[in-house]
Formats: structure tokens, C-alpha cells, sequence
């Protein structure tokens, strides 16, 4: 019996693109939400409120994604001490996603590109929960629609409309802009004065929403009161959604033999 080496052309690596929905619906977009009164009431309600895709008694039940609100400042959030101001939940929450994301205490989140560029104190931040994306978000696939007392605005992330891979820290980004399936609508998608809708990080799962812009859109803004009762900031990105469509997508790698 004879028997041959194999050569390196004898094997073949095959690396395919899996795209699936999101949510726990098995259905790309979410019209009904639903927030848990013993989540927002407890010690966790004062940082995040939860969205599930029915209401939480239901058996079917799962978190989707979480809200949060940071603030460079402190503000829109109460105090831990009122000695201390400037350290409250909505500090917290701007320091845990500037250490993840931009790497660097002392940096600011900046929206928008070119000469429309805007540093805000705050943001919202959309946290979809791990067990509903895989290797990271779809991002052509992102559409968040959001309704205010100033009319329906459509965001999505630029993907299609930039060639060139943009980096905050070691984090992939993109900006959100308005528009749909990943492009901007005529005219760039940006707010004049206030940049982009905010910033897209696919592989970490995280959408930072840009407070100023959707106001000067549709109306809808945080609260950056000092000593705010926690938590009304995100009740007020929660009511404001009126549709959020998003796929997954992992890379799975198979070798074969020829």
C-alpha cells in the first residue's frame, strides 16, 4: 500500500458569512416594547432600564437590549453624596463606555465627521444583549425609528456611504445617521451644529445615541437637570421607540481535504 504526503494545495479553507435575526422573535424588527417595574424599581433601574420583547411575566420573556444614559458632567441623574455633584449614575455610565470604548479617561465622545463635528456632555446609550447577536451586528441592517412631538425620525448607520474602516480606540464605528438599511438620505444624514445621530460599534454590540440631534429633529432630549430622579432619561429614549430592525452576522471558518 503506498502513500502520499499532502500538499499544501490539498487543502482548501472555506470562510462563509452567517447572517440571522436578532431578537428572540426570530423576526428582524421589534414594534412592541416592553419594560420590567422590578427592573426600573431596583438597584439596577437607577443605570439601565431593560426591553423585552413582551411583557415580563410572559414565559417567553428575554431582554432584547438595555438604555442607559451618560453624562460627562453628572448630571441628569441624582447623587450618590451631595457633597460630590458630579458623581452620580449618569457619570458612571459615561466613564464605563469612555473606558471601553475611546480607551482613555480623559477623551470626549465626538459625532459626526469633516467640518460638522460635535462634543456633547451626554448621550444614550443602546446595549443589545449578548445572547442576541452573535459575532457582531448586521450594520447595513440597523434601522431605528424613533417618534417625538417634532414627527418620525428613520436612523441608520453610514456603512454603505464610507470605504474607509473608522476606529474609535481599537473599536470599529460608524456613524448613525438619517437614512435606511445603511445609508444616508440625501444631503449626508448629519445635523447641522450637532454632527451625526450618534455611533454604531458592531463588534461590541453598542449604539451611543446623540441627545442634541434628536432633539433638534424631532423633539425629544434628555434632561441634563442637576440631582435628576434616576432613570428618566432612558423612560424617555424608551418611549420615544417606535421600530428597531437588526440582524446578526458571524464568519464561520470549515477546512477540507481534498
Amino acid at each position: 500500500m503506498g502513500f502520499k504526503r499532502l500538499d499544501a494545495q490539498d487543502f482548501v479553507v472555506s470562510a462563509d458569512a452567517v447572517q440571522s435575526t436578532a431578537w428572540s422573535t426570530d423576526t428582524p424588527t421589534l414594534t412592541s416594547f416592553f419594560t420590567s417595574s422590578v427592573q426600573k424599581s431596583g438597584t439596577s433601574g437607577n443605570y439601565y432600564l431593560s426591553a423585552f420583547q413582551v411583557t415580563p411575566t410572559d414565559d417567553a420573556a428575554a431582554v432584547q437590549f438595555d438604555i442607559a444614559y451618560g453624562n460627562m458632567l453628572g448630571s441628569g441623574s441624582s447623587y450618590f453624596n451631595s457633597a460630590y455633584p458630579d458623581r452620580t449614575p449618569s457619570s458612571t455610565i459615561y466613564g464605563q463606555y469612555r473606558s471601553m470604548i475611546l480607551e482613555d479617561e480623559n477623551s470626549s465622545f465626538q459625532y459626526g465627521d469633516g467640518t460638522n463635528i460635535y462634543t456633547p456632555n451626554d448621550f444614550w446609550a443602546l446595549s443589545i444583549d449578548r445572547a442576541r447577536y452573535k459575532q457582531e451586528i448586521f450594520s447595513s441592517t440597523f434601522n431605528l425609528t424613533l417618534t417625538g412631538a417634532g414627527g418620525t425620525l428613520n436612523l441608520t448607520s453610514n456603512i454603505l456611504d464610507t470605504s474607509i474602516n473608522t476606529f474609535l480606540g481599537s473599536s470599529q464605528v460608524y456613524q448613525i445617521v438619517s437614512g435606511s438599511n445603511g445609508s444616508a438620505i440625501a444631503g449626508g444624514g448629519f445635523v447641522t451644529n450637532s454632527g451625526s445621530y450618534g455611533l454604531l460599534f458592531p463588534q461590541l454590540g453598542t449604539i451611543l445615541l446623540n441627545p442634541a440631534a434628536i432633539n433638534q429633529s424631532i423633539g425629544v432630549n434628555s434632561d441634563q437637570s442637576s440631582n435628576l430622579t434616576n432613570g428618566e432619561n432612558n423612560i424617555t429614549l424608551f418611549e420615544s421607540l417606535s421600530s428597531f430592525t437588526l440582524n446578526a452576522q458571524e464568519t464561520i471558518t470549515s477546512d477540507y481535504v481534498l
